[in-house]
């Protein structure tokens, strides 16, 4: 498959104006959630369809292996969402490495400690609808179902950490604050992804859709990359498309040779 270049636009699109991959020359680095299977009231309700498995399967084949997904879940949630299949992956948010899908993980960071997860885990019971999650490296708040909270959840959980004379971060994401140790973040991740074969000399297209994956787009240059954001245009992202259904479309139509429906 040849290359097309693809232009850049700050109009969300359909699957037709994201570009042809080359199969030699580039490689795929994909976000989850709101990227490639559409957002949940709560994470484990998410659906990752079939098609979508069959797709992913057959286009890291086609790339020789260079296929890798990147999130803010840990790499078991990862396996769990896509079983059977395991993938290259960088998981909360680059703290987790696989660098080859048959190999152990690699621990990158930290873990936030039980003392302050604790004083953050009672944050949740503010209101029954807050959604706490504890991902090892990170420390999740979720307020999908509670949004007129967003605020208040954010001063107390900068208050919490002014307390704690820590050097914790405050992470903010579509309806969640992840509080983490610094030094690793999705930019990390994917730098360390792009040094290692197959995927070391090739161009990365990065898709993401949401401020953590940000800091992915912001490495982008350093390897001639292309970032697509999803839903709306994000700083770094060269280009955006409309939904997570008009990537998933994409993907089978790389994943069967490219050709237009």
């Amino acid at each position: 498959m040849g290359r097309e270049t693809a232009s850049a636009t700050s109009r969300p699109g359909n699957s037709g104006a994201l570009p042809q991959l080359d199969a030699q020359r580039d490689a795929l680095v994909l976000d989850i959630d709101g990227t490639i299977i559409d957002i949940a009231p709560t994470p484990e309700s998410v659906i990752v369809p079939e098609s979508l498995k069959l797709s992913l399967s057959r286009l890291c084949e086609t790339l020789g292996g260079a296929l890798a997904l990147s999130s803010g879940r840990t790499i078991a949630a990862i396996d769990e969402l896509f079983a059977p299949l395991k993938f290259v992956a960088a998981g909360c948010h680059g703290a987790e490495l696989r660098l080859d899908p048959h190999t152990p993980l690699q621990h990158c960071a930290a873990p936030v400690s039980s003392a302050e997860k604790a004083v953050f885990a009672e944050i949740g019971k503010l209101d029954p609808r807050i959604r706490t999650e504890d991902k090892v490296y990170t420390f999740a708040i979720h307020y999908r179902s509670a949004p007129e909270l967003e605020d208040t959840l954010f001063a107390m959980v900068n208050t919490r950490v002014h307390e704690l004379e820590s050097n914790l971060e405050v992470m903010s994401g579509k309806a969640v604050i992840e509080i983490k140790e610094p030094g690793f973040n999705k930019g990390t991740g994917l730098r360390r992804i792009m040094e290692i074969a197959p995927f070391a000399g090739r161009r990365p297209v990065f898709l993401g859709d949401d401020v953590t994956d940000e800091d992915a787009f912001a490495v982008l240059p350093e390897f001639s990359g292309l970032g697509i954001s999803v839903g709306r245009l994000l700083p770094g992202a060269s280009c955006t498309v409309r939904s997570p259904a008009d990537v998933r479309d994409w993907l089978a139509r790389m994943a069967d040779g490219g050709r237009t429906p």
